[in-house]
Order: structure tokens, then C-alpha cells, then sequence
């Protein structure tokens, strides 16, 4: 079998956000890239969480041409593809429909910096990609989801901004790893509900400065970073 220890990765990733309550049944899907061979690890399409082992994972390459499995990838995997291609510093991929990110998704809103938790992760809001066109959605409309999420982070460095919320959909996270995508989505979920919760209680609140923004998102992700051990 292919790719045993990226197999158990990803599916680590995939039941990551199921444990967090990320998932709901089928929802959602993580997967996971090996860049020597460009093989791509992905959750099987419809298959339940708490049945689903690494030997049910599918294999595909950036063309989307199987490689390994006899189950059907998952329905997102045009997007996760064209997001590997267009992102080269990333190695994994999860979309889910949590209920908070979700939400801003559905407003057609970004979300915005409004305190340090969201520094942490985030280098400032997090980024809406508008919605698709017509024609986007009714033929290649997983693909056309990938390229708009490139389009909307032309400029953006991707792992200082590992996630975009699709207007009307969901959001989709990534980071050098399955397990570090997995972890992003938790993180987007709980700043997601704090900025929903704090513009419920002021809904004139201001993000946090740009100097608050960079000291806490670059002591832990910037060149001369203190956060954390050696």
C-alpha cells in the first residue's frame, strides 16, 4: 500500500476535525499531498467517519487520475488539487461546513482581526472569495471553487493566511501539513465565534491595530520568532 504514513496523516486530519465538532455524518474532507511523487491522499466521497480506515483513502495525482483505491475521492478533490498547484509551499487540505466560519461565509463576510487569538493565526482578516458565476458553477464548479481561492490570494502569502471563506458556501484551510490544515480549521473556527460573539456585543468594534497584528502573529510565525520552545 502507497503512502502509509501520509495515509495515517490524513486520516488523523479527517478525524481531527470530526472529534473538535467541525463534522457533521459525511461533511467535510481532508487530504494530504506528497510532493516527490505528487500523489495526493484524500477521504473517500460519502463514507462515514467512524467506519473510515487509512486503507479507505483514496490515491490520485495532480491530474486527478486515480492511482490507488477502489473508492470514489471525494467531490471537493478538484478544488484540493487546483489548490496544491496553485500553492506549492502547502502539503494539506480541509474543507468543512462548521457552524461559526460557516456563518461568515454565508453573510458574504470576511472575518475580521478583532483580537490577538486571531493574530496568532491569521495575518489580518480572514479573506472572502466571491461568490462564482453562473457559468463557474454549472460546469467545473469544484475546479472554478480552486481557481477563484487562487484568484482572491494573488499577493497573499497562503501560510500567513492559511484559510478563505467562500461566499455563500464554506471555508477551506491548508498548512504544511494534513494534521497542520486540521489544526487551522479548529483555530478558524474558535476566532470565528469570538468575532461573531464580540460584534454581537459592539458592533462598531475596530480590528486590533496593525502593530498589535504583526507582534503577535510575527513572534510566532516571523523570522526572529520567540514563542514557544526551541
Amino acid at each position: 500500500m502507497l503512502h502509509q504514513e501520509l495515509r495515517r496523516h490524513v486520516l488523523e486530519a479527517n478525524l481531527e476535525v470530526v472529534r473538535r465538532g467541525l463534522v457533521l455524518y459525511t461533511f467535510g474532507n481532508a487530504s494530504g499531498i506528497d510532493r516527490e511523487t505528487g500523489h495526493v491522499v484524500i477521504k473517500p466521497s460519502g463514507v462515514p467517519y467512524e467506519s473510515m480506515t487509512a486503507a479507505d483513502l483514496v490515491i490520485v495525482d495532480l491530474d486527478g487520475q486515480p492511482v490507488e483505491g477502489d473508492k470514489r475521492p471525494s467531490s471537493d478533490l478538484p478544488t484540493h488539487l487546483e489548490l496544491y498547484k496553485g500553492f506549492p509551499q502547502i502539503g494539506g487540505v480541509v474543507h468543512t461546513h462548521s457552524r461559526a466560519a460557516t456563518s461568515w461565509a454565508q453573510a458574504g463576510l470576511e472575518i475580521p482581526c478583532l483580537g490577538t487569538t486571531h493574530a496568532d493565526y491569521f495575518h489580518g482578516p480572514v479573506p472572502l472569495v466571491p461568490r462564482l458565476t453562473d457559468e463557474e458553477i454549472e460546469a467545473g464548479y469544484e475546479r472554478n471553487t480552486g481557481l477563484a481561492i487562487l484568484r482572491r490570494f494573488e499577493g497573499i502569502d497562503p501560510l500567513a493566511q492559511p484559510a478563505a471563506l467562500l461566499h455563500g458556501h464554506a471555508p477551506f484551510t491548508w498548512g504544511k501539513t494534513a494534521i497542520d490544515a486540521a489544526h487551522t480549521a479548529v483555530i478558524l473556527e474558535e476566532v470565528a465565534e469570538m468575532a461573531w460573539r464580540a460584534m454581537l456585543l459592539n458592533a462598531t468594534a475596530a480590528p486590533v491595530s496593525e502593530c498589535l497584528l504583526n507582534k503577535h502573529y510575527l513572534r510566532k510565525h516571523g523570522a526572529n520568532a520567540y514563542y514557544g520552545q526551541r
